[in-house]
């Protein structure tokens, strides 16, 4: 095999979007094109390549779903470290180690929390 054909062999196991555009553009330039290829963008490059190639495009498996973040004041932050206090206690006494462990680091991020908040009134 030549080394170019190994080079394209490699590059088509890759993804598009990992590519650089030098590479993008060294793919590109095989295919006949109407528009220069130099002046494309990195994503229109993917999506002519695409095009030609007639790969259709694949949704990602799993993507993670931001879950916002929950606001409370610093009084609801100060009754949840109350309680969470209490539960860290109970899983102390019945030998739930790691479960102490997870709650007692829930209780120090809200206490961040309740330097941070600022007092509604």
């Amino acid at each position: 095999m030549t080394q170019k054909s190994k080079i394209k062999e490699q590059l088509e196991e890759q993804h598009l979007e990992k590519l650089t555009i030098k590479k993008l553009q060294e793919i590109a330039a095989e295919f006949p094109h109407e528009r220069a290829i130099h002046d494309m963008k990195k994503e229109e490059l993917v999506d002519f390549i695409k095009q030609t190639k007639g790969i259709k495009d694949e949704a990602p498996a799993y993507k993670h779903k931001h879950k916002g973040k929950i606001k409370m004041a610093k009084p609801e932050l100060k009754a949840k470290i109350r309680e969470l206090k209490k539960l860290r206690l109970q899983a102390l006494d019945s030998g739930e180690s790691k479960e102490a462990v997870t709650l007692r680091l829930h209780i120090a991020r809200l206490k961040k929390l309740s330097r941070r908040a600022t007092v509604v009134t």
